[in-house]
């Protein structure tokens, strides 16, 4: 972590400090990737970028300091005025802490090459709340890498990073431009491929009771808008339709990620 941090008596730093401001044009996609940097909002999420060992530099208002000082120990901060906080927040009530964290992708070829059993890969999802959603689902379940394919929304964006509660530390994140390269990367690797799909000739059910969802896979998501592009599914090993038994129309997208990394997490779990 950045080794700067207020003596006491210096002022707060406010929205015109030079560090306040170089983390605020963090909330812009652009300025993320040309400084390498993202930001991290809320003890939760500081917590967990403090344990990855991915800080750089916290902000922290008195009273956060005041709420969160366990959290705090040993650590380097600096001391802002609520309005500072408020320019570096994305809530509408910020909770007082926030970090300045390094980037976390992983190269594709590099979390490939830990042979992950359980893979999840968000196809062109363009909403950070379910990009955020995924990410939180895909580490409950035991996946070891959540890869955003194609035209995918920034996963460190400060929404995004807010809704995977902490789980964007857990995983290997990968952004990869090419979603049809990826696939053929991942077949490559030896992941059985699976396609999410409400018209898949596949039912899940019956990969269930098969076993064959204890080989290692990788679940390819749509956004919930356009599902999976049609070339993308279709150079899927399999289309998989989530059954449903009652008079719903669909899952939502967080819904049937649940269901289908968990499917795979039982069967990879079961004794042999």
């Amino acid at each position: 972590m950045t080794q700067h941090f207020q003596r006491p008596g210096d002022p707060l730093f406010t929205q015109r400090t030079p560090r306040v401001v170089a983390a605020v044009k963090l909330h812009r996609r652009r300025e993320r990737d040309k400084a390498g940097r993202f930001l991290a909002e809320g003890p939760q999420a500081v917590r967990e970028a403090l344990e990855a060992g991915a800080v750089r530099e916290i902000f922290v208002t008195e009273d956060g300091h005041a709420r969160h000082r366990t959290l705090l120990r040993g650590a380097n901060f600096s001391v802002v005025t609520d309005e500072a906080m408020a320019s570096l927040a994305d809530t509408v009530t910020p909770q007082g802490v926030i970090a300045v964290c390094d980037l976390l992708d992983v190269p594709l070829d590099a979390a490939l090459a830990r042979v992950p059993r359980l893979v999840a890969v968000a196809v062109e999802i363009r909403d950070p709340g379910n990009a955020g959603t995924v990410l939180r689902t895909a580490d409950a379940a035991g996946a070891t890498a959540v890869i955003f394919a194609g035209d995918a929304v920034d996963p460190f964006n400060p929404k995004c990073v807010r809704a995977s509660a902490g789980s964007l530390f857990h995983l290997d994140v990968v952004r990869a431009p090419d979603a049809a390269a990826t696939l053929a990367a991942l077949r490559e690797a030896g992941l059985r491929t699976l396609a999410t799909s409400g018209y898949g000739a596949t039912d899940l059910d019956d990969l269930a009771d098969d076993g064959s969802l204890a080989r290692p896979t990788a679940w390819l998501f749509g956004s919930e808008a356009h599902g999976l592009p049609d070339e993308l599914r279709d150079a899927a090993d399999a289309a998989v339709r989530v059954p449903i038994h009652g008079r719903a129309e669909s899952l939502n997208l967080a819904a049937a990620a649940a269901v289908c990394l968990y499917a795979s997490a039982r069967a990879q779990r079961r004794p042999a």
